[in-house]
């Protein structure tokens, strides 16, 4: 009997057949994707129709419009983040002085209420001291 051999319930050997195994992988990642990439361009210039000479001129073309196209590309977004700079900036800048207003109001209305309230207290001594004067006065008559 050999050990791979399989029994069912009369107890007679139970063959299953072959069978397959299949791993899968979920992405093989940017290498091969790569690799695949200069390896096809490779063939490409290799088999294209034109002369080297021709291809080569063709490949910097399309680069200095690729290099183009990307600096303004590079051009726009850094305007636009600029811009947003800018933008934000000035509003920073807004909040900041309004912000500054507003405690220069509250230091004034302190300060008024503060002067006023100091008024007042002399105000009310001044009143004070003429009545502790006048019941003085009204004792020693009396």
């Amino acid at each position: 009997m050999d050990e791979y051999e399989w029994y069912d319930d009369d107890d007679e050997p139970y063959d299953r057949g072959p069978y397959v195994v299949v791993e899968r992988r979920e992405s093989a990642g940017v290498g091969p994707f790569l690799i695949g990439l200069a390896f096809g361009a490779g063939v490409a210039l290799l088999l294209a129709p034109q002369s080297g000479e021709e291809t080569r001129r063709a490949v910097a073309r399309r680069a200095r419009r690729a290099q183009e196209v990307a600096q303004d590309f590079v051009e726009d977004v850094s305007g636009t983040v600029a811009n947003k700079f800018q933008e934000v900036r000035a509003t920073v800048e807004e909040r900041i002085e309004a912000t500054l207003d507003a405690v220069d109001d509250k230091k004034r209305r302190v300060s008024s209420a503060f002067h006023a309230g100091r008024a007042a207290a002399r105000e009310a001594r001044g009143e004070l001291e003429q009545r502790i004067a006048e019941s003085k006065a009204a004792y020693k008559d009396s």
